[in-house]
């Protein structure tokens, strides 16, 4: 039984699940670098990033058959990426943006590289949060299977959003990241403050990445990510960096990608490839729409877009 048995109900209940399948390495990767340009860092490398945690993520999932360490493992490549950036960024004279593309460049070769051999092997997946085994069609079964990573990533944006106005390190954050002289006065290092914000950010991407080798698409290629590292920028700015808001921005591109593949199982194949170069094309309307002269509502004083 396939999605045509459901009709036209079965365009919507595909798009809700393809929304949260693709929407939630997006969430993830938007999440990290919400909080790393809070603190006043832009990381446009988390393309390699995602890629490295995919790569990862996948490699221990098959040698060890638990996708759980997957992520784990996934999460500290990511980790050491952000950190790297982080530390690489509070050199004199090292621009934010270049050394960002620089470790994109190094992190997709590399994960190219190392991952040569993980393209055949099928790694153990990460199971799925069964709603919909109330219902005896295949078809509603699959679209609400939840994955997991959506709910921790849909709790912990909640947590970030919270810790931001009611934890000390939170508060510093932010005053780290609005103004660098206001740190300083109070006693605070910029650095470090950063440091830990690109490695949080960091390790967010890494497990985006897991979710894409190990829930969907469910293994490892080169061409994984499709750029979600570099549209998770431009997400962050459309949540207007609030931790909250990235769940509604991961679920909007999460839908548009949904789109093609849901008239496609319904018979439908005309405008097929229109379809999915949807999310690019809101994600280029997003960015002329929201960019304007001065700064941006939301943004950290800090960041170079405001400069």
């Amino acid at each position: 039984m396939d999605a045509t048995t459901l009709g036209w109900w079965g365009v919507p209940l595909a798009i809700l699940g393809g929304a949260i399948r693709v929407g939630t390495p997006l969430l993830w990767v938007s999440l990290g670098e919400t909080v790393t340009e809070k603190a006043g860092r832009i990381n446009l490398g988390l393309e390699g990033t995602l890629l490295m945690g995919a790569m990862t993520a996948y490699a221990v999932s098959l040698l060890t058959g638990n996708p759980w360490l997957g992520i784990v493992a996934a999460a500290c490549v990511g980790t050491l990426f952000g950190v790297l950036h982080g530390a690489l960024c509070s050199l004199t004279r090292v621009n934010d943006t270049a050394m960002g593309i620089a470790l994109m460049l190094a992190g997709t070769g590399l994960a190219f590289w190392l991952g040569k051999p993980l393209i055949q092997p099928s790694a153990p997946d990460l199971p799925a949060i069964e709603l919909g085994s109330w219902s005896t069609m295949p078809a509603v079964q699959a679209a609400l299977g939840i994955n997991p990573l959506f709910v921790i990533g849909v709790a912990l944006a909640f947590a970030v959003h919270w810790a931001f106005g009611h934890t000390r390190i939170g508060l510093r954050l932010r005053v780290v990241g609005d103004s660098e002289n206001a740190a300083r006065a109070f006693g605070l290092s910029p650095s470090g403050y950063r440091i830990g914000a690109t490695a949080f950010g960091g390790a967010c991407a890494g497990v985006g990445g897991a979710s894409l080798s190990l829930v969907y698409p469910g293994a490892w290629s080169e061409a994984l990510s499709s750029g979600q590292g570099v549209m998770a920028v431009a997400l962050v700015i459309f949540a207007r960096w609030d931790p909250r808001r990235c769940i509604l921005a991961g679920l909007l591109f999460g839908g548009a990608s949904a789109i093609s593949p849901a008239l496609q199982a319904m018979g439908y194949s005309s405008g097929y490839y229109l379809f999915g170069a949807l999310p690019y094309v809101l994600t280029l309307a997003l960015l002329i729409g929201l960019g304007k002269p001065g700064p941006s509502d939301g943004a950290p004083g800090e960041l170079s877009l405001n400069r």
